[in-house]
């Protein structure tokens, strides 16, 4: 979040959010035809792929809007009431993925460990944060969503490769076109670190890392996958404050850690 924040100072939310999915949906393209695999093998996975490409959009569209109006951290919170949606959801519609008490409650102790990380700026709150808190929590739910989409319609037809590949490509339009309709302006400048922002967001997020996370998905079930995001949050304060800005590990940050681990003991049990 900190690091869209950076970008936010120059590019207008919508337009960064469609060039990311641009960017890294034609590194995947690139990718794809080097390996010889089929774009739309039929019109079903390429229906499948525009429902996943829109709620994909519709995710960061909300995500990157947010932004401006909360904070980061409430941000973090509130985007990942996601897992509960996955628990939720699969339970209805994915076979042999169901919710039972030992899987709440790890899913409830582990979103305690999040909250009490960011506790201390989450307790500040106006009311002109709330649409970027609403923003958030329905960002949440479209990311839950689209796990359980992906598990049940297209994780047996297609590889993750094709499966990234969908969402970048059926959200890139949709963003770019949204941004030129509602936003003005979409460009009031371009450092370096606005560079580097949407470099970091196109290639290590989206390009690499959910790369990895449809392999994922593609592999095991949701539900108990989707609650392993929770240690997300936490090693990225470890990380970007313990290791790279050299501050004390905070009682916090361990507190954190705990429960998010014990939560997860509790959700494989």
């Amino acid at each position: 979040m900190a690091i869209v924040k950076i970008g936010l100072r120059e590019l207008a939310p919508l337009f960064m959010a469609g060039v990311r999915s641009l960017v890294a949906g034609a590194c995947l393209y690139i990718w794809m035809k080097a390996k010889g695999l089929p774009v739309f093998p039929s019109r079903r996975i390429a229906f499948h792929g525009m429902v996943i490409g829109l709620l994909f959009a519709f995710e960061f569209g909300l995500v990157y809007v947010g932004l401006g109006y909360t904070s980061a951290s409430r941000t973090y919170i509130l985007l990942y009431t996601a897992p509960f949606f996955v628990a939720l959801e699969a339970h209805f519609f994915l076979k042999g993925d169901r919710l039972n008490p030992w899987k709440a409650a790890g899913l409830i102790l582990s979103f305690s460990g999040v909250v009490a990380l960011f506790m201390r700026d989450f307790g500040s709150f106006s009311l002109s944060m709330l649409p970027g808190d609403l923003m958030a929590l329905a960002a949440g739910a479209m990311w839950g969503s689209t796990t359980v989409y992906v598990k049940r319609y297209l994780s047996h037809r297609t590889v993750p490769l094709q499966t990234l590949f969908y969402q970048t490509f059926f959200s890139a339009p949709f963003l770019l076109l949204m941004s030129i309709i509602t936003e003005d302006p979409i460009l009031t400048g371009f450092s370096l670190a606005t560079g580097l922002s949407v470099f970091y967001q196109c290639i290590i997020v989206v390009f690499l890392s959910y790369l990895v996370w449809f392999e994922l998905i593609h592999r095991y079930p949701v539900s108990l996958l989707h609650a392993f995001s929770f240690f997300t949050p936490v090693f990225g304060v470890f990380l970007s404050g313990a290791l790279i800005l050299g501050e004390i590990i905070s009682p916090g940050l361990l507190v954190a850690l705990a429960l998010v681990s014990l939560g997860m003991v509790l959700v494989n049990r």
